[in-house]
């Protein structure tokens, strides 16, 4: 594969597999929840960072890749964690406790909608018609998604909002993460993020949940799923979404968010946790286009090589 077509093919081809990671994500969060009663957001969340951080810095270290945080940076890598994964992973998986798998991920589709006039906003970043155009009918796909075939709809209020508040979070977050984004690779950048919000998570856990963990089985059935949300979803998917983000532009990198419930869906009716219909189909159909009209808009930014 040639440089031309390295920056054409690859930053795509991540987005996506980052998109099918955190797709699964929600099904596998809600089947915690569904197999260990006594499991909480907290704890989930404190495992998966545990995991993610012992994944991710032995590697980092022995390869000689693991880059200090520059002079003046410290406060942004500190709100960044504090945004993703602290708040967002609270009010993301406290959501997915109350409502379905499949219905968190398209909630959390709608960030898209959000980023490119916050980018515009702060940022002066040109909005594009083909961007707007694919956003809402990426919109349009998800808002088909959640009907039932009966036109009705129905999910715990609760889980609505904790859902609602995660998108601000991680529209919050994409504007600090394109402070640092040229100044570090991806990896390094995922790693200091669940270091530092394993530190957030770990005695908030304790406190509020630790007379939970008596009652877990820590049998595979529940290691299984926390590895795989450690090492897939806090770590492999950040990095592949920060390096698409850092050659593809955070506007047109959020659009991938739109993808996420089509994953999340599939793997739903894969397991038995959804029941497929006409309105899915039609939505899932929707959003792949709308994603392919948002992303005819947008030209890969010039990599900068970092050895």
């Amino acid at each position: 594969m040639n440089s031309i077509s390295k920056e054409k093919i690859l930053p795509p081809l991540l987005m996506i597999i980052a998109s099918a990671f955190w797709g699964a994500s929600f099904i596998f969060t809600k089947g915690l929840f569904l197999s260990e009663k006594a499991i909480t957001p907290l704890i989930i969340l404190t495992g998966r960072m545990l995991i993610a951080s012992v994944f991710t810095i032995p590697i980092l270290w022995m390869s000689g890749r693991l880059e200090p945080i520059k002079k003046g940076h410290l406060k942004y890598f500190l709100l960044l964690a504090f945004t993703e994964p602290f708040l967002y992973s609270i009010c993301e998986t406290g959501g997915v406790q109350f409502v379905s798998g499949s219905l968190a991920s398209i909630i959390i589709a709608t960030i898209p909608l959000f980023v490119p006039f916050a980018m515009s906003l702060v940022f002066k970043e040109k909005l594009k018609i083909n961007a707007i155009i694919g956003v809402v009918l990426s919109l349009m796909g998800i808002a088909l998604m959640t009907l039932n075939d009966d036109f009705s709809f129905s999910a715990s209020p609760k889980g609505l909002i904790l859902l609602a508040c995660a998108v601000v979070i991680a529209v919050i977050y994409t504007l600090i993460l394109v402070k640092i984004l040229d100044h570090y690779r991806p990896m390094t950048i995922t790693c200091y993020q669940n270091l530092i919000g394993l530190v957030y998570f770990l005695p908030l856990m304790l406190v509020f949940d630790g007379s939970h963990l008596n009652a877990l089985s820590f049998s595979a059935s529940m290691w299984m799923p926390l590895a795989f949300l450690g090492i897939f979803c806090s770590t492999i998917a950040y990095m592949f979404y920060n390096y698409g983000m850092k050659n593809l532009g955070a506007t047109a990198a959020s659009v991938y968010n739109n993808v996420i419930p089509v994953f999340s869906l599939i793997l739903a009716l894969a397991i038995g946790q959804e029941q497929l219909s006409l309105f899915k189909v039609l939505g899932m159909c929707v959003v792949l286009v709308g994603l392919t009209v948002a992303q005819k808009s947008f030209a890969p930014r010039t990599i900068k090589n970092k050895k």
